[in-house]
């Protein structure tokens, strides 16, 4: 597996973190980065203008894809200006494994 760091470029966002997402190295292409990346963030790929390897190249087809190693950051760039409607709930099936209450425990 081919593990990348994702987020989605909004300068706006108070917490704009990275996630960590994992590729099938056998599947390195545009449209599965995209897919995947798509999913974790709870984003439409129709809605993705670009995708860029941080700090300023921009992928564009497949043999990009290929040249990533691990922990490249790469971030998501929309094409609508109001972000608000770009982020859709994932299906319960997609959820990850985080969980609220757990994070606010204290030791």
């Amino acid at each position: 597996e081919l593990v990348l760091k994702v987020r989605i470029q909004n300068p706006d966002l108070r917490e704009n973190d990275f996630i960590e997402i994992e590729l099938d190295r056998q599947e390195l292409t545009y449209k599965e980065l995209l897919r995947v990346s798509c999913r974790e963030l709870g984003v439409n790929p129709e809605h993705i203008q670009k995708i860029r390897k941080l700090p300023n190249t921009m992928l564009r087809k497949d043999k990009d894809v290929a040249r990533l190693q691990d922990f490249q950051e790469l971030e998501l760039v929309l094409t609508v200006s109001d972000k608000n409607l770009l982020f859709r709930v994932p299906a319960f099936s997609e959820q990850s494994g985080y969980n609220k209450k757990a994070s606010e425990l204290t030791y």
